[in-house]
């Protein structure tokens, strides 16, 4: 009698194979280069504003045009990564996004860099939340949530590097030059991910590929357990239809709106405190470059927080450790506004800000993944960070609005600690509404 082998069950029993450490690091090289292609416009645009005279108004919409790519991108590329495989759909967006960051390069005018700021986007977008897929789906279930943090910090490193490499290519390449390094990256790293990176084993069982197929993948992760005549299965059935319409299944509603509150509201804090902190914090008196330093706790913060929650949450609720993250992060976000004039204080609220809030998100992106079934599971994380996306639009602009409003800074950062209370609520409610998927 032939064995039917679950191949869920089989990552899960086994230890962390080559193949698995491949596909982990592919991911992460893939966020990196999202990453540094994401952060490069912030980094060139005083180059941009210099070379072509503009005003910060007219600035604005390049930066507007990337994140509304970002979340177009997370829209459209989700449910074809359900419909067409995880692998085939990132190579898309990784080369689209190389291709349209190497274009842009040669932008002659501000609409034409507006224009392929929002096609880079487009890929950027969809590459970022397919990665996170498809290492979820190659994670043992009691190391997952460690492994797609940790994996997802490639975002923060590319980031980072983007702001080393501006530094250095402006001033002798001039701002153009960063862009067709953020458009070669991607396309280099293509036949890699092409020879390299397997398709999802659980998506290829639930949409009925050859076993033969199946059969090679599992063979590279324990060749002696998996016998030439088994079969494979996965708990879940093949759905019909468009993959949007299945995160409102009657299981999955309430959790699926509950996780885009989420996201919505930590993705709306992240954003406005990354983009107002160093204006508000060199506001109280001290200079730019110590208030850029101040923020930059912020991202570290985030770095270390995604792993030390993706930690705690392989050993305990995940929802519940989120949950708790988030709560704690309001204190954080509003001690800041307490904190002016007293720098230790102040660092240790931003740092704390960064580890709860930041790194959160970064949990969150892996709790999505292991929310929604396989049927799903791109669209799912995809749809939630979407819907997160207009929340960093929301936050983006909304620091402007608050100062403007002439409101004292103890009472502007009591306003922004709301936004992380809500994503605590929608946490703890998750573990009401929702079941547990492995």
């Amino acid at each position: 009698m032939n064995r039917t082998i679950d191949v869920q069950d089989f990552i899960n029993t086994h230890k962390l194979s080559r193949l698995q450490i491949v596909t982990l690091l592919l991911c992460f090289l893939i966020v990196a280069v999202d990453g540094f292609d994401t952060a490069a416009i912030g980094f060139i645009a005083p180059a941009i504003r210099k070379e072509w005279q503009l005003g910060a108004a007219q600035l604005a919409p390049v930066f507007g045009a990337g994140l509304a790519g970002l979340m177009a991108g997370a829209f459209v590329f989700g449910p074809l990564a359900d419909r067409f495989g995880r692998k085939s759909v990132l190579m898309v967006c990784v080369g689209f996004f190389g291709l349209a960051s190497l274009v842009s390069a040669s932008s002659d005018s501000l609409a034409a860099l507006i224009a392929w700021r929002f096609l880079t986007g487009l890929g950027l977008g969809g590459a970022m939340p397919n990665s996170v897929t498809l290492s979820s789906e190659y994670a043992p279930e009691k190391h997952r949530s460690v492994l797609v943090t940790t994996m997802f910090c490639g975002f923060t490193l590319g980031s980072a590097l983007g702001g080393v490499a501006a530094a250095y290519i402006v001033a002798d390449l001039g701002w153009r030059a960063v862009l067709v390094t953020g458009g070669l990256l991607p396309l280099v790293l293509l036949p890699l991910l092409a020879w390299a990176l397997p398709e999802s084993v659980r998506y290829l069982v639930l949409q009925g590929a050859a076993a033969g197929r199946v059969r090679r993948i599992l063979q590279r992760i324990a060749p002696a357990s998996v016998p030439a005549d088994a079969g494979f299965s996965v708990p879940e059935k093949k759905r019909p239809g468009f993959p949007v319409r299945h995160l409102f299944d009657a299981d999955l509603r309430v959790g699926t709106l509950l996780l885009w509150t989420s996201f919505f509201m930590s993705l709306l804090v992240i954003y406005l405190l990354s983009s107002w902190l160093p204006t508000v914090i060199s506001s109280t008196g001290m200079s730019l470059k110590d208030a850029s330093l101040v923020t930059a706790m912020f991202q570290v913060g985030g770095t270390v927080g995604a792993i030390g929650l993706g930690q705690w949450m392989d050993r305990s609720n995940p929802r519940r450790v989120l949950a708790w993250a988030y709560a704690l992060a309001s204190v954080f976000v509003a001690a800041i506004g307490s904190s002016a004039g007293q720098t230790g204080w102040l660092v240790a609220a931003v740092f704390g800000a960064g580890f709860c809030v930041s790194g959160g998100q970064v949990g969150a992106n892996a709790l999505a993944a292991a929310f929604y079934p396989t049927h799903s599971r791109a669209t799912g994380v995809a749809w939630a960070s979407g819907i997160g996306r207009i929340g960093s639009v929301l936050g983006s602009m909304t620091g402007g609005w608050m100062l403007a409003l002439g409101l004292g800074l103890p009472t502007v950062f009591l306003l922004v600690a709301l936004p992380p209370l809500i994503s605590a609520a929608c946490l703890m409610l998750l573990t009401r509404f929702s079941p547990q998927r492995a």
